[in-house]
Parts: structure tokens; C-alpha cells; sequence
């Protein structure tokens, strides 16, 4: 409605406007053409006032049209909010009949629930009086038992403790035994046990029959010039080689200890060279080092020449052919280690060819993976790891890297020849023969070994097999029921590691037989 008015009065409004600006046209218009004028201004305003009273019906239209629109507008929002007030009411009604269901229920379940009470009440005095009953009867029963067995409660209960002492001492022996088997699995195997290697790349105080070397003489005065005056001459000959001299009371010999046997083997001829020529001084002694050395490396290289050759083996770095010639010099267990090397290759080569693999790679393989073991460099790696990284070093074929690494499974073995190499080193270190041990000493580790095992409870026979490398343990199966025999295991290995010495590792195995005997007749 606001809108409507608002369009008639300025309508009204321009007509008014219309008609003062006529009369000004009128009066301005000058006085010989009033006439015309006049009749013109009169055509004027007429047309206006056509002109405006259309104009007022076209926004009189519109406002109505406009009132009618914003009246539907205004129904139809009345009738939505109306409908919306209708669905809340219907809401509310149903909420609170739910509520009021609810509450029905709730008084209900109060009422059940304090019947509950009662029948829970009564059913505990009953607990209660049988609870009561049952404590006489197991108070009679204990009574009872321990009339019967002559003991008390009290003694019972301690036979009850120690045997579950017992059991539980065995099943924590043979947990222990798991977890140390796996430290075993999880540490270096052999390296660090294989004391022999050790000494032979650490020079450590340790004498053995492996670090020694005897120079035999004709007459005890050499021993005197062999020292020299205040002890110059001995002095200039450790400081030359690198090994000591032990002058002792050892009739016609001199005793030559070192680590490192191509040493030894300088310090030997260097002696037998100075003794024979007679002329022993501090200056004399360094010149036959120096060429006993030089003669020794040319021997080296030599030997290592002529063992590629016999092999065919080509192709080898200089350095490598020159750590085969030293492998002439180094033992283990008194098997040299370079024809222990040459039988590695030799066995390599067939077995790879008998598989259709590369013989001649095979072969390099077993030539090369204990060079680890002649390294001019100190280390602390084991002899298979620094044996690798001499080989990769020197531009060695992956394979026969891995190969060498892997012979004592530091590492993962990734080819074919990898588990040829290895086996064939173990054929070579166990086969009769290939490692010297006196006899008697021998013989005295399998008795102790084997009386070891006999000193347990239980134990029948026992039997050392595989040259010392495996234990047979045969017990009754009466008085060794399966757990124990599982511990009696772990105890023997245990002991054999605390109270022996021996290279590589045992195995014990606890046999437990049970035999049922019947004859038909």
C-alpha cells in the first residue's frame, strides 16, 4: 500500500510540475505571437496531462500488482510457519508419551529389581550356610588326610613347593637352554672361538706350538755371538725381523716366537745365513735381513705364480697372487693352508662342473676365501668379511666375492657356488688326516669328554663320535623322563664349555629309549 501512494503522488506531483511550466512558456513567449502561443501551451498541457494520467494508471497497475504479489507471499509464508507449529506440537505429544512410557517402564523395572534384592538376599544366606558347611567338611577331610598320611597340612604343602620347584627349575633350564641356543645363532659362530686364527692376526703373549719356530745350532758358543756384546746383536735381530729370540738352556737350539710365520721364516734363514758366514754385528745382520726378506717376497710371489698356473686360475691382481704365496707360510691346526686351499679349489671346480655350473669361477672361489687369513692389514673383522673386502678391493667377480664371505655364513650367500665353497672347506678341514693332533692328547679329550657325561645322574653309555664333534648320551629311560633329558643336555653342554677346550663346537645328543618286550608262545 505505501509503494501505491507513493507512485500517485508522484504522478501528481509531475503534473503540477507540468502545468507551472506551461504557464512560464506562456508568459515568456513574446506578445505578437500570444495567441499561438497560448493555443500551443494549451496543446501542451493537455498532452501532459494524458501523458500523466496514463502514466498513473501503468504505476497504479503496478502497485496493485505488486500488493498482490507480496500478499500471496506473505500467505504462503504464514501457511509454511503454521504447518511447522502443527509438526512441533505433534513432536511434543509423542515425546511425551514416550516419556511417559518410559517412566512406566522404569517404575517397573524398580519393582522387579527390589524383588531381585530379596531373592538375592536369601539366596546369600544360603551361599553363606553351605559355605559354612562346606569349611567343616574340608577341615574334617584335612583331618581325615593327614591321619592317613602321617603328615601335616604344613609338610604336604612344602612336598607341594618343591615340586613345583622342581618343575619349574627344569622348564626355566630349558627356556634358558632356547634363549642361549638363539644368542648362539644370532653371535659369530667360530671366528672369535678358533684360537689359533686369533693368534695368528693379533700379536698377543701367547706361545704355542703354531708361534714357534726352532733354529737348531752345532755348539752352544754361537749362542753367545748370536747374543753379541750386552745383547746387541740379539736386539738388532728382533728389531730387524720383528720376532723374539728365546736364548734359553734348550741344548743346540734357539727358539724363534712370532705371530707371523713369513717372519719367522726370515728370522730362521737370517740366522742360518749369519752362523754360516761367522761374521755377526749389528751391521752385518741388517744387510742379510734385508735380503732374506727380498728373497722371501720374490719366493712369495713365486709360489703364488706357480699355484695360479697349476690351478688355472688367470688373471689375478698382483696382490692377490702374492697372498696366495704367502698362504705357503700359514697353518691351522698344522694343515697348510695353502694346499688346504688348492684341495678347496680342486673339490670347487668338480662339484661345480658335476652341477653345470661356472667350474673355473667355483675354482677361483676356493683358491681365494682364506686370503682373509694372510691380510698384511690388522683388522677386526673375521677372516671371511676381510677376505671379501680384499677381493671386491681387487676387482674380483661378485660371486666369488660372496663366495668367500659367506664361507663361514657371516653373510647371506646369494649364489650357487657360495654353498659349494663352504662345503668343500669343511670337507677339506675334516677329512682325515688334514689337521694333526697328537694321539695321545687325542685319545685323553674323548675319555674326559666322555666321562664328563658319565658323571651325571641317569647317564648308562656314552659314546664320542666324529672326532670329538659329537656327544651320543644314552640314559634310562626309567629314571630320565623327556623334560629332564632336555636338561640333562643343556647341563653336559653347559659343563663341557666351562671345564674343556676344544676347537669348533660338540654337539650332545641325549638319547631316551623306551623298548616293550613280549614273546609269543
Amino acid at each position: 500500500m505505501d509503494s501505491t501512494l507513493v507512485i500517485v503522488i508522484s504522478t501528481l506531483v509531475g503534473v503540477g510540475i507540468g502545468f507551472f511550466i506551461g504557464r512560464y512558456l506562456l508568459k515568456t513567449i513574446l506578445g505578437k505571437h500570444e495567441t499561438d502561443a497560448l493555443e500551443k501551451a494549451k496543446l501542451i498541457i493537455k498532452e501532459a496531462e494524458v501523458k500523466g494520467e496514463s502514466l498513473a494508471n501503468q504505476r497504479l497497475m503496478q502497485s496493485k500488482e505488486n500488493y498482490l504479489k507480496f500478499k500471496s507471499e506473505a500467505d504462503e509464508d504464514l501457511n509454511k510457519r503454521k504447518n511447522v507449529v502443527i509438526q512441533n506440537e505433534q513432536k511434543i505429544k509423542q515425546r511425551e508419551q514416550q516419556i511417559t512410557k518410559q517412566l512406566e517402564q522404569n517404575s517397573r523395572k524398580e519393582a522387579e529389581l527390589d524383588s531381585a534384592k530379596e531373592q538375592v538376599a536369601a539366596q546369600l544366606e544360603i551361599v553363606n550356610k553351605r559355605k559354612e558347611e562346606l569349611e567343616k567338611i574340608r577341615l574334617q577331610q584335612i583331618s581325615n588326610l593327614e591321619k592317613i598320611a602321617n603328615l601335616t597340612a604344613a609338610e604336604a604343602r612344602e612336598q607341594i613347593l618343591e615340586n613345583l620347584k622342581r618343575e619349574a627349575q627344569s622348564k626355566a633350564s630349558s627356556h634358558i637352554k632356547e634363549i642361549v641356543e638363539e644368542a648362539k645363532l644370532t653371535a659369530t659362530k667360530e671366528a672369535r672361538k678358533v684360537v689359533i686364527q686369533t693368534i695368528q692376526r693379533t700379536a698377543t703373549e701367547h706361545a704355542i706350538e703354531n708361534c714357534v719356530s726352532i733354529f737348531n745350532i752345532d755348539n752352544e758358543d754361537i749362542k753367545g755371538k748370536i747374543i753379541g756384546r750386552e745383547g746387541r746383536n740379539i736386539r738388532a735381530i728382533e728389531a730387524a725381523t720383528g720376532v723374539e729370540l728365546i736364548v734359553d738352556d734348550t741344548p743346540e737350539a734357539i727358539i724363534i716366537s712370532g705371530f707371523d710365520p713369513v717372519r719367522r721364516e726370515i728370522a730362521r734363514l737370517s740366522l742360518h745365513r749369519l752362523v754360516s758366514d761367522g761374521r755377526i754385528h749389528p751391521a752385518r745382520i741388517e744387510e742379510v735381513v734385508a735380503k732374506t726378506t727380498k728373497n722371501i717376497e720374490e719366493e712369495i710371489i713365486e709360489i703364488g705364480e706357480k699355484t695360479a698356473i697349476e690351478l688355472g686360475v688367470h688373471g689375478l691382481h698382483p696382490e692377490l697372487i702374492k697372498m696366495v704365496g704367502r698362504m705357503r707360510f700359514r697353518s691351522s691346526y698344522a694343515q697348510n693352508l695353502l694346499q688346504h686351499s688348492k684341495e678347496v679349489a680342486r673339490m670347487a671346480s668338480i662339484m661345480a662342473a658335476e652341477l653345470g655350473l661356472n667350474a673355473k669361477m667355483a675354482k677361483r672361489a676356493g683358491l681365494l676365501h682364506d686370503i682373509g687369513k694372510v691380510s698384511p692389514e690388522e683388522s677386526d673383522l673375521p677372516h671371511a668379511l676381510l677376505g671379501m673386502e680384499i677381493a671386491k678391493k681387487y676387482k674380483e667377480h661378485p660371486e666369488v666375492c660372496n663366495a668367500i664371505g659367506a664361507h663361514h655364513d657371516e653373510i647371506e650367500m646369494t649364489s650357487m657356488i657360495s654353498p659349494i665353497v663352504q662345503a668343500c672347506d669343511a670337507i677339506s678341514g675334516a677329512r682325515p688326516g688334514a689337521r694333526r693332533e697328537v694321539v695321545e692328547s687325542y685319545i685323553k679329550r674323548l675319555r674326559d669328554l666322555e666321562n664328563l657325561a658319565l658323571s651325571f645322574e641317569g647317564v648308562d653309555k656314552c659314546y664320542a663320535i666324529q672326532a670329538g664333534r659329537e656327544l651320543r648320551v644314552v640314559v634310562n629311560s626309567e629314571n630320565v623322563n623327556d623334560d629332564k633329558a632336555n636338561n640333562l643336555s643343556f647341563e653336559i653342554a653347559n659343563k663341557i664349555e666351562k671345564e674343556m677346550q676344544y676347537p669348533g663346537q660338540i654337539k650332545v645328543t641325549v638319547i631316551r629309549e623306551t623298548r616293550a618286550v613280549n614273546f609269543a608262545k
